[in-house]
């Protein structure tokens, strides 16, 4: 019988894994003899914190990085296809394979014919759209958008224009770059967009923007041509937090 890949989601932002992981899936976490992971020490935390009886030190993580190729996955697969193991795929945070690396090892995995078994656990990407208020029914996701101020304003307009039709639209950006990009929002987009800004998914407190990874949405059901204002509605703890418009921060 060959192994199981478990694809094994990480808790958001400095969240206790017993709050926010089911039983079963914290005890497929504490019975990890093998990993994939993006990040070996974060890896290791993880497993820290979600009461893995040890020694961690024994558990084998390979470190994937960030774009793992197919050659070397099909290696890391090797174990599970002779049926010496299971293993568990993690990320630094969140869900492998959604806005993180994975999806190739996973793609391997199905080639080889390994059983993938995904479990619940935490997704900034879907607990900002559940908090947004925003059309959940048509969403669409576009990862880092460009750095270069003028493809990022192309882009900008780009995705603004198909938000029109009522399709949420998703994107996200790393510490430090937040700020640049929803100071871009607010000069490229017409004020009748709205604005949706998830930061420290599911925590309660309010952290300063430039320092923390941060999902953002767009949204909008006419033409930039129907407001004056834009309703700005920051997300910064899960809950939707709907403002009066304003068409700049305060």
């Amino acid at each position: 019988m060959t192994g199981t890949l478990f694809v094994l989601p990480v808790p958001l932002a400095d969240a206790d894994p017993r709050d926010v992981l089911p039983p079963p899936v914290l005890t497929i976490a504490r019975e990890a003899r093998y990993l994939l992971a993006e990040n070996a020490r974060s890896a290791r935390a993880f497993l820290k914190a979600a009461g893995h009886p040890g020694p961690i030190q024994q558990v084998r993580i390979i470190e994937i990085g960030h774009q793992p190729q197919v050659s070397q996955a099909l290696e890391w697969l090797a174990p599970l296809r002779s049926g010496q193991t299971d293993a568990a795929l993690v990320s630094e945070c969140g869900c492998p394979g959604i806005a993180d690396p994975g999806a190739t090892v996973v793609a391997c995995a199905h080639d080889l014919g390994l059983r993938v078994r995904p479990l619940v656990g935490p997704s900034s990407l879907c607990l900002a759209l559940m908090a947004s208020g925003m059309n959940g029914q048509r969403f669409r996701f576009h990862g880092y958008l460009p750095q270069d101020a003028s493809a990022l304003a192309d882009s900008l307009r780009r995705i603004e224009r198909d938000a029109l039709g009522g399709e949420t639209q998703m994107f996200i950006e790393t510490p430090y770059r937040t700020e640049r990009l929803f100071q871009a929002i607010l000069a490229h987009c017409a004020d009748s967009t709205r604005l949706g800004l998830a930061l420290e998914l599911p925590q309660a407190e309010r952290p300063a923007l430039q320092r923390r990874p941060a999902v953002f949405l767009l949204h909008s059901e006419g033409s930039p041509a129907e407001a004056s204002s834009k309703r700005l509605s920051r997300v910064p703890d899960g809950q939707a937090a709907a403002g009066p418009p304003a068409s700049r921060r305060q």
